[in-house]
């Protein structure tokens, strides 16, 4: 009766927000004449690389409270959750997922090991001014980690105009969010920025009554503070920031005398800097230092089992770039990145390295120094020839050298061509990356031995400007294929009893196909339809198979309508997950089958008004309103102390219909 209550209410205030139209949009006589630019939607990357840039107004086409939702209605990136016990969202990107994709942030690394399962809950989306999303293996200037694609999301800036952005937000499972971006211009050189961000889950939720958390109770507070100096050829950006986050779920308190409980408790302090300094105005002559640093701090209980970490990554780079005409230019520099952890599991079975029943990691500090130079070669508008080349060199791993190539070559001012190839490497966090695994019932093992995974990626693309009467069709068609020489393999299909954590023995790739169309007519109405394919394959056991809980393929169509001059604001999104393989299935003590061998596809359909005021935009929406529900997230629920007990297989939504309501101001 409260959810009914609540989402009654919601369509209340948006009936207010409509019924205030015939005020707001009457004819009047203007004493004063405001001219503002459009908020920028969704563009098309100008450079070589193949890829998307989403601005505020389609980042907010959805409640859009943290970068895992911003991608609601985007056909390249799928969101999922990984598991039911610590509900972290990981994204999929060509079909395989999030470690390799390269996240930054206003082109700085961030997030890795232990702190990635949960980037996306780390970024708050009021705090966003757009995202980049790049595809296959990107520039060589931001590291040699990018596999499958880069995605930078750049903040709001301090030197924006001054003011107070307030976004509130509320919705029918009661959790409350809150965020204010408030900037100060100190001078005329000067000027400091102030973001907030806070998040309350205050109930808990169980909807197939099966005692279990459909997912944890979050509770978030973060605080960031940016600075911009500019002065003449002399630019500065830093900042400070410090995240601390609660997760409680598990099974419901008042279920079970014994609850299996999982509780994770997180901190992350980071900073930044940035100096660029113009040398030649003529060339674009100019050099740049730019630094982060983290420490993270994590500790997990599931269950009997426990997980912390203590980690600390610092990422710098020196680089120069210079135009010596329209036809060459070159950008060449240094990087260091370091990384180090200390790691504690209990109890866990391992060949080797038990102590007092806790497996000890003190590990020694990753630390790759590393050199690169990027040549774009330019001999007309149409073309564009983009290659760069790494060397760097790994104190564990060994020294290894990224190549990458883009091509763009504009056939005609309809056809537009892109090629890229390239290679990327990553250092494997088999624990960090894996931690909830531990919420599982079997036992998870790590192989001793490991090492760097290793892939290449290659892509070919092509788009397309159709006529069509006054408007423009855009038409995008690609293809990416991603073959992976080394890789960190999670095997859930080799032992029934147990989850094993090893490096890859056999082949692993992927295949991606995708074809996607938009059209906008009178800036009143925009349709997006997509369609992507994905064959993803690994081998498990000396088997070669497809990858488990992954889509075969996915369906996307919206409707963006702005009518009354963009006072009012429809978004309707579908989206059609494809089914997939599940792994191997098991007998239970009563004979069944574990689960089935295949998931089923599944649609999903989210709906938002928005009415906007001079300063103040109201929104009221639901997500899921197909209302599908994953029948059976938690494997054995009854008995989570038992070896069959498995919440970790994650293949569709865990909640049915959510409506929400929130408020944006701007002062």
């Amino acid at each position: 009766m409260k959810k009914i209550f609540l989402f009654s209410l919601l369509l209340c205030v948006a009936w207010f927000a409509v019924a205030q139209k015939q005020d707001t949009i009457q004819k009047k006589t203007l004493t004063e004449v405001s001219v503002k630019s459009k908020a920028e939607g969704l563009s098309r990357l100008g450079g070589a690389e193949n890829g998307q840039k989403m601005g505020q107004e389609v980042l907010f086409r959805a409640a859009c409270c943290n970068l895992g939702e911003s991608f609601v209605a985007n056909p390249s990136v799928d969101v999922t959750y990984s598991d039911a016990a610590v509900g972290a969202r990981q994204i999929k990107l060509l079909g395989l997922s999030g470690q390799y994709v390269q996240m930054m942030i206003e082109n700085l690394p961030c997030f890795a090991g232990a702190s990635s399962p949960y980037e996306l809950n780390y970024v708050p989306g009021a705090w966003m001014n757009s995202i980049a999303v790049s595809k296959g293996a990107s520039s060589v200037k931001s590291g040699f980690q990018s596999i499958t694609g880069q995605i930078d999301v750049e903040y709001l800036k301090p030197d924006k105009e001054q003011g107070v952005d307030i976004n509130l937000y509320t919705d029918s499972r009661l959790k409350t969010e809150g965020n204010a971006v408030a900037n100060l211009h100190l001078n005329k050189h000067l000027s400091t920025e102030l973001l907030l961000h806070g998040e309350k889950d205050w109930m808990h939720h169980d909807m197939n009554k099966d005692g279990w958390h459909d997912s944890p109770a979050i509770g978030q507070w973060h605080v960031q503070n940016r600075w911009k100096y500019v002065n003449g050829r002399y630019i500065f950006h830093g900042g400070i920031g410090v995240l601390r986050e609660e997760r409680e779920g598990g099974q419901m308190p008042d279920f079970t005398e014994n609850p299996f409980r999982v509780k994770l408790d997180a901190d992350r302090y980071e900073a930044y800097m940035k100096h660029a300094v113009l040398l030649d105005y003529e060339h674009n002559t100019n050099v740049a230092l730019m630094a982060t640093g983290s420490l993270y701090n994590l500790q997990g209980e599931f269950g009997r089992r426990t997980y912390s970490t203590k980690s600390k990554d610092l990422y710098s780079r020196l680089m120069l770039e210079h135009e010596f005409n329209e036809r060459h230019q070159l950008s060449a520099g240094f990087s260091l990145l370091a990384q180090g952890k200390d790691e504690r599991v209990w109890p866990v079975r391992v060949p080797e390295g038990m102590v007092g029943g806790y497996l000890l990691m003190d590990q020694q500090p990753e630390v790759v120094p590393g050199a690169y130079a990027e040549y774009t070669y330019k001999p007309s508008y149409k073309l564009t020839v983009m290659a760069g080349l790494r060397v760097d060199r790994s104190n564990l791993y060994g020294a290894f050298v990224t190549p990458r190539l883009h091509v763009k070559w504009m056939a005609s001012d309809a056809v537009t061509l892109r090629l890229s190839a390239g290679k990327g490497y990553r250092s494997p966090h088999a624990w960090a990356e894996n931690h909830y695994l531990l919420a599982s019932g079997r036992d998870v093992t790590v192989s001793e031995a490991l090492t760097m995974e290793e892939a290449w990626n290659s892509g070919l693309s092509a788009a397309f400007y159709i006529p069509v009467g006054e408007q423009t069709l855009k038409l995008n068609a690609e293809y990416y294929y991603t073959n992976f020489k080394n890789q960190l393999v999670v095997d859930y299909d080799s032992d029934p009893t147990q989850i094993h954590i090893g490096m890859l023995e056999g082949k692993s790739y992927s295949h991606t196909m995708q074809v996607d169309g938009s059209i906008d007519f009178d800036e009143e109405l925009e349709l997006m339809a997509a369609f992507r394919y994905n064959d993803v394959r690994c081998t498990y056991g000396g088997q070669l198979m497809e990858k488990p809980l992954t889509s075969r393929y996915k369906g996307l169509f919206t409707v963006a309508w702005k009518p009354y001059m963009g006072l009012l604001q429809f978004d309707v999104t579908l989206q059609l997950n494809g089914g997939g393989r599940m792994p191997t299935p098991y007998r239970m003590a009563d004979g069944t089958m574990s689960w089935d061998e295949r998931f089923p596809a599944y649609p999903q359909l989210n709906v938002q008004f928005t009415r906007r005021f001079r300063h103040v935009s109201v929104y009221v929406g639901g997500e899921n309103l197909t209302n599908y529900r994953q029948p059976i997230p938690v494997i054995n629920a009854s008995d989570p102390w038992s070896g069959t007990f498995e919440p970790t297989i994650i293949w569709g939504p865990v909640h049915g219909i959510m409506g929400y309501a929130g408020v944006r101001m701007n002062f």
